[in-house]
């Protein structure tokens, strides 16, 4: 789509004319005539992983609701002010229920927010801005990597596992740091590869299945036999070196052994991280429908069912009892999943 759109309307800030007002419930009033604004990460809806699932979460929502949605998506390489001017856009055009999808909008949303204070915005994994009608649905990505890290100790032959992550960026060490507490909680010797395919402010790693595909290659050349991709897009790669070579790979995000364009691949993810980014869109717009929007983080763990780990293709369930006993000690409180280095 195009980018960098220069908006007319958007040096009327809090004009009570324009579409960001329409439809807003009044508190405790619920609204029958939102319309719903989604502004995809890098990749968009198709990319098998993060923002599908976003659109997952969206799809249910008007199936169920049947509110007027409109769809963005943001680009490689692009600047604070393009992902402004993509919601600027929304709210401009009525849109008065909007979500970005990931932490890179953190900046540009602040600045839009403020503009619109009788939008409701929501911001997936960044508890960032702190905006009175900005809702920060994040998740303990950590405790699902922790799992898939149990499983990949577990199921690994040489006692040598990989981690590739999209963008060195704290939210994806995050799932760097539990993979690799699971790993070692079950083997303490194990060997845990950990590549990043790309460093900031260059997003792109997480849409470039070719440098998943020789990240992957790399790691199963010294010795790893199951590669956990936490890459968006960049995961396909993973997961077709794994083919290639005989090995195995961990998805993330969705369940992607189940996901149609993955079919040809599907035979070598064992499970996936599972992060329910559909479940934080839907409840998100379920609660500006109801009129109970909240404004600050709300933290999407094993606990609230916001994380779990998939077991589809059988590849895991001779080992699922065990890395049930995990899940129960974290949910429990017993075990507590690091997510910083």
């Amino acid at each position: 789509m195009a980018l960098g759109l220069t908006l007319a309307a958007c040096g009327s800030k809090n004009d009570s004319t324009t579409g960001g007002t329409s439809g807003t419930p009044s508190a405790g009033k619920p609204a029958s005539n939102l319309k719903i604004g989604l502004a995809y990460d890098i990749g968009g809806r198709g990319d098998q992983s993060f923002n599908d699932s976003a659109a997952r979460g969206l799809d249910k929502a008007k199936s169920e609701f049947g509110f007027d949605i409109k769809e963005l998506e943001a680009a490689a390489g692009e600047t604070d002010a393009q992902k402004e001017d993509r919601l600027r856009q929304l709210a401009e055009g009525g849109y008065n229920t909007v979500i970005a999808v990931g932490f890179a909008y953190a900046t540009a949303l602040e600045k839009t927010a403020k503009d619109y204070p009788d939008v409701k915005f929501a911001i997936i994994d960044s508890a960032d801005p702190k905006v009175d009608n900005v809702a920060n649905l994040t998740f303990a990505e950590q405790e699902g990597s922790f799992l898939v890290g149990v499983a990949a100790a577990l199921k690994s032959k040489t006692g040598n596992v990989g981690f590739i992550g999209g963008v060195n960026v704290p939210l994806i060490q995050k799932f760097e740091v539990g993979f690799a507490a699971g790993v070692k909680a079950v083997k303490a010797d194990a060997t845990v590869q950990v590549k990043y395919l790309t460093q900031p402010p260059d997003f792109t790693g997480f849409n470039d299945p070719a440098k998943g595909e020789t990240a992957a290659k790399g790691m199963y050349d010294a010795g790893a036999d199951i590669v956990y991709a936490a890459a968006g897009g960049s995961g396909n790669g993973v997961f077709k070196t794994a083919k290639a070579n005989g090995k195995f790979g961990i998805g993330v995000d969705s369940d992607q052994y189940n996901l149609p364009a993955l079919a040809d691949v599907k035979d070598v993810i064992i499970t996936s991280m599972i992060k329910e980014v559909d479940v934080a869109v839907y409840d998100f717009i379920s609660s500006v429908k109801d009129a109970k929007f909240a404004k600050g983080e709300k933290v999407y763990d094993l606990k609230a069912g916001g994380i779990d780990y998939s077991t589809s293709g059988g590849k895991i369930d001779d080992i699922k009892t065990k890395v049930d006993e995990y899940k129960a000690k974290i949910v429990s409180g017993e075990i507590k999943v690091p997510s910083t280095k």
